[in-house]
């Protein structure tokens, strides 16, 4: 259940560390904060804003709070397959994708196609330059590097999934990061000193925020249809495979993003940095950690959260404490009989379930905020 742990923030975590509160609660004094900010229980610290926050803003937007991989988020296919159907090993998948969905940082397709689903995306406020948007048309569709990842799920009825996790790619990158230093520009020029300069901010009726806002849109709408593009190559993969297959339904959702909407009688810019969108009926999905378990579920509309929940574990270690206290052997153990990268088990160690919370007590401290609908656990993992 949710505790007040600062003025002006209320926090679902359990496994909470000091520094993640002092730094939410920089983000709750700025001024335009008209109500509290929530924690999610898989909060930790993050750049600029911290990672599990929900911050409800009025007359002005803080481009780092949504962070610099706009729109990243999940998506989720239920098929008609069950584990009976699957061969002994996917090993024979793993070729599949890594051609099919590059990934790595700068990773695009060989041979760029115009996409429909690309073209339906429109065009950012800013003007992209030739190497830019060759780069909008090259990353997308592809899977970009550090914690997004391609899996292959059963649940608890032995139904298959599948579960990909990427964002925005490298333009979402960079329009973020221009904005981001637009912002801390403008605080310079009016002589704005802010607790943490990453919280630097652009006011809602100037030309900088209009700005900010269609690029990020744009972004948000990228990202959407990048992942659900991937979506398709990956089941169109996996039923290649078997032989065989339909697609049920698909989920597909941010967790890193704003956008308008009305929470206590106000209407407010909700920025869910590594939150998704939990109001009564929608469908998420929560990833654990590799070798853990995710969950498919249905939010239960909590007033108190904005109607939000968490976006998955929650690191517990810094990438680099990872490397130093972590090994590949110990992450090949977890991992087990999975089909996974086992061939980068080195690259992968800050990746290891041990760097995250426990998903089971995060599940636990928001059973306010969602019902499981199932409960997955990958036999097909493919790291970014």
């Amino acid at each position: 259940m949710p505790q007040q742990v600062a003025p002006g923030l209320i926090s679902w975590a359990s496994d909470i560390e000091p520094g993640t509160i002092e730094q939410a609660a920089r983000a709750a004094r700025l001024p335009f904060v008209p109500s509290h900010v929530a924690l999610m229980p898989d909060a930790h610290i993050g750049m600029g804003a911290t990672v599990g926050s929900v911050i409800p803003t009025q007359g002005a937007i803080i481009p780092s709070a949504v962070g610099v991989d706009i729109g990243c988020g999940m998506v989720a296919t239920e098929t008609d397959l069950t584990a009976a159907d699957l061969p002994d090993t996917l090993a024979a998948l793993m070729p599949l994708i890594e051609q099919r969905i590059p990934a790595g940082v700068g990773q695009g397709h060989g041979d760029p196609r115009t996409d429909a689903s690309l073209d339906a995306v429109g065009t950012p406020h800013t003007s992209l330059t030739s190497k830019q948007e060759r780069t909008v048309i090259s990353q997308f569709g592809t899977l970009g590097s550090g914690n997004h990842f391609v899996e292959v799920c059963l649940d608890e009825r032995d139904h298959v999934w599948t579960v990909l996790h990427s964002g925005s790619r490298g333009i979402g990158n960079q329009l973020a990061t221009m904005h981001i230093g637009a912002a801390k520009k403008l605080m310079a020029q009016y002589f704005i000193t802010l607790e943490d300069p990453d919280l630097a901010y652009l006011v809602q009726g100037t030309p900088q925020f209009t700005a900010y806002i269609e690029d990020m849109l744009w972004a948000q709408r990228y990202a959407m249809a990048s992942r659900a593009r991937m979506a398709e190559v990956l089941v169109a993969s996996l039923f290649q495979i078997v032989g065989h297959g339909s697609a049920l339904r698909t989920i597909n959702a941010h967790h890193n993003f704003t956008q308008m909407e009305r929470h206590h009688g106000r209407d407010m810019w909700i920025t869910r940095k590594g939150a998704i969108k939990a109001d009564a009926g929608d469908e998420g999905i929560i990833p654990g950690s590799m070798g853990t378990r995710s969950y498919i579920v249905t939010g239960l509309g909590s007033a108190a959260s904005y109607h939000s929940c968490s976006h998955g574990a929650g690191r517990r270690m810094s990438r680099t404490e990872a490397r130093k206290k972590l090994t590949a052997a110990s992450l090949a153990e977890v991992m087990g009989t999975r089909t996974w990268n086992a061939d980068r088990a080195g690259a992968l160690v800050d990746e290891h379930p041990e760097a995250y919370k426990s998903i089971d007590q995060v599940m636990e401290d928001q059973k306010d905020l969602v019902t499981v609908q199932h409960t997955l656990r990958q036999v097909f993992n493919y790291k970014g």
